[in-house]
């Protein structure tokens, strides 16, 4: 963005959030000696996942097992989470206590124990008959996993893991539905360390195969100046059309969400440009904290990378990575789509303007200084969609950036800023690679007592055998755990214990998954928690829980797609291609005109805020809407040719009934 509009954003007072400056300071700031380590255990860890990936063979002598692999991966980033996180908020966040270099030396030396004997573990069958030494060092390992649980993902993840651990020891008093086959401690601490299925399951090999590249790519975009060029691009795009700003954000959060997946960083980065520009042309404070929280919150659901969750979420899956990102873009699609709509319909009844054009950036100047980011992205999808080559593709995508970026005078790295680089990517992987091994404890726990084969067909009962019961059993247990959990951690709790019955009541097992990806995001704008809302709010000088409804409402298709492309997975392009064109077309007109309803403005139509007669014109256009979008066939004894009829009559009663109450209503006050 121009230096104008840099300058015109500082005038509109910002208030300084609580939650980023919590998010700024909740890491140390290394320096000397322990940046040396983390430094060098980072480089270690992309050099050993290189070596591994490309099969370059640098052990000489030495067959690395994947287990081996994983062990040592842990061993160099699973420790770093104590050097980087503090263990309390009134820590030193420039100073590593004696304690916690105790806690990283015991963390690294228990996986490092494990790599040293990662043949004897498969040889000897230490899962059910681990010498004592081996239970000894899992018992201390157990513990320093756990707390280094708690520092990456939180109290809620600590205790949630914490006891699920342990569920093996107590499963056989447990009720029918959840009881199942007890170990004593000794076994569940070992099994939780020696076997494949715990500690090293499907996150941690997620990890080890697929995440720590695409992390990697994240960091490494952000540092070499992505979020300028985005920023730039989508005020060049969008930033003078009416409620101009407002659209910037949906496409600069959805393009920065997509690389970062973090919505909290995706707030603080984008917010703080977009939300003052919002403000002061027009938008209520609310209104603009409600745009940037949604807009952030999408992000994460935007391929080509959509965070580390849907890298998981193939390993679960057992498909490419190229296939969920193809999958997911329909419904991100589907949401930005809605909230474009609300916002375009919300200046529109508020006659805003975007800014001037003198303070935009010149699209063709934009590109030219970032079209190296272009580049990378096509690579990128490129070699996911045509080369099929996940597990390499960010590596590859990392090293061409890198080479380009040292043309440019701006981002060229030095020495220093390589180091700095380093020590950020290395901080992102250690907190995953805790806490991927952390939620594990769970996958083992249900691995060996049986459970995870039992309580698909015990929730399938207690659902009355009813698939939309069990459906919104889904949905209402993913929105709950997403409010203390981070996505990834609620996810793959989720894919363990609803996606089985789920997917053996019929749904297609690719929809299964994200749609508990998408409930367990809706946390992040809906109040109580709304944590994206509350940063946003902060941002936007708003009440939190006046920012948290807005959110709520502008962010509704989130509530609603995911029960669309869960009913008919033409959504997610799984089925006969005519069918997914019809679907995906009606779709997108059915979730504009709900999203119109909700804005009560209808395109070419005008203002719904007419009264009485305005808001039943509102009410049939929302329920046209939903006559659009939902699939037919199935229970409601509808095919989708009917309910598209219907809609279409729904929409055009709503236009004339909107028509007459704009003759025989008076104008509005603006709200």
């Amino acid at each position: 963005m121009s230096q104008n509009t840099s300058q015109e954003a500082q005038k509109e007072p910002i208030s300084a959030p609580a939650a980023a400056a919590e998010e700024q300071a909740r890491l140390r700031t290394l320096t000397g000696f322990w940046k040396f380590v983390v430094v060098v255990m980072g480089a270690s860890s992309l050099f050993l996942a290189l070596n591994q990936l490309l099969n370059w063979g640098f052990f000489i002598g030495v067959t690395l097992l994947d287990t081996a692999y994983l062990y040592v991966l842990g061993a160099l980033l699973i420790g770093l989470v104590f050097i980087y996180v503090p263990a309390t908020a009134k820590a030193s966040r420039t100073r590593v206590p004696w304690y916690d270099a105790v806690l990283f030396l015991l963390t690294t030396a228990v996986f490092a124990y494990f790599a040293f004997n990662a043949h004897r573990i498969i040889m000897e069958a230490w899962e059910f008959m681990a010498p004592q030494s081996a239970i000894a060092v899992s018992a201390v390992g157990w513990l320093m996993l756990l707390e280094a649980t708690r520092r990456a993902g939180g109290t809620a993840v600590f205790v949630v893991v914490g006891l699920f651990s342990l569920y093996p020891v107590f499963a056989e008093v447990m009720p029918g539905p959840i009881s199942g086959l007890s170990q004593d401690i000794y076994t569940t601490l070992a099994y939780h360390f020696t076997s494949s299925e715990s500690v090293l399951g499907i996150p941690m090999r997620a990890f080890g195969e697929l995440v720590i590249g695409f992390v990697m790519f994240g960091a490494v975009l952000q540092y070499t100046g992505a979020s300028e060029f985005f920023n730039n691009v989508a005020f060049a795009l969008f930033g003078k059309v009416r409620g101009g700003p407002a659209k910037v954000s949906i496409f600069a959060s959805g393009l920065m969400g997509s690389v970062s997946g973090s919505v909290v960083s995706n707030v603080l980065t984008t917010g703080v440009v977009t939300i003052p520009a919002m403000k002061r042309t027009g938008f209520s404070a609310k209104y603009a904290g409600g745009v940037e929280a949604c807009a952030s919150t999408g992000g994460v659901l935007m391929p080509p990378i959509m965070g580390a969750t849907a890298f998981v979420m193939a390993a679960f899956l057992g498909m490419p990575y190229g296939q969920i990102a193809l999958a997911a873009a329909i419904p991100s699609i589907l949401f930005y789509f809605a909230l474009f709509m609300q916002i375009d319909g919300y200046a529109a009844r508020h006659n805003l303007k975007g800014l001037p054009a003198h303070e935009l950036p010149a699209l063709k100047k934009t590109f030219a200084e970032g079209w190296q980011y272009i580049l990378v992205f096509v690579v990128l999808v490129w070699l996911l969609l045509v080369e099929q080559i996940e597990s390499l593709a960010p590596f590859y995508a990392t090293a061409l950036l890198l080479v380009i970026n040292q043309f440019s005078p701006k981002y060229r790295l030095n020495w220093s800023k390589l180091m700095n680089l380093i020590s950020g990517v290395t901080a992102s992987l250690a907190e995953l690679a805790a806490l991927l091994a952390g939620v594990g404890l769970i996958i083992g726990a249900m691995s060996v007592t049986g459970l995870a084969g039992t309580l698909a067909n015990d929730l399938i009962y207690l659902a009355g055998n009813n698939v939309y019961v069990l459906l919104v059993m889904g949905a209402i247990t993913s929105f709950i755990f997403g409010m203390g959990m981070t996505i990834t951690a609620c996810y793959i709790f989720l894919a363990i214990v609803l996606a089985p019955p789920l997917i053996a009541s019929g749904f297609n097992p690719l929809a299964v998954h994200l749609f508990m990806m998408y409930w367990g995001m809706v946390s992040f704008i809906t109040p109580p928690v709304s944590l994206a809302s509350f940063v946003a709010a902060g941002v936007a000088g708003a009440r939190p829980v006046e920012v948290g409804v807005q959110s709520m409402r502008l962010g509704s298709a989130m509530y609603f797609v995911p029960f669309f492309f869960v009913l008919n997975p033409a959504l997610i392009l799984q089925g006969e291609m005519s069918d997914v064109i019809v679907v995906v077309i009606t779709a997108i007109i059915g979730i504009g005109l709900i999203a119109s309803a909700l804005e009560g403005y209808m395109l070419k139509i005008g203002s719904m805020h007419r009264g009485a007669l305005g808001f039943i014109a509102r009410l049939v256009l929302f329920a046209g809407g939903v006559m659009m979008a939902i699939p037919g066939g199935g229970d409601l004894g509808l095919s989708h040719l009917q309910l598209t009829f219907g809609g279409v009559v729904l929409a055009i009663a709503a236009a004339l009934l909107t028509k007459l109450a704009q003759k025989v209503s008076p104008l509005p006050t603006a709200a």
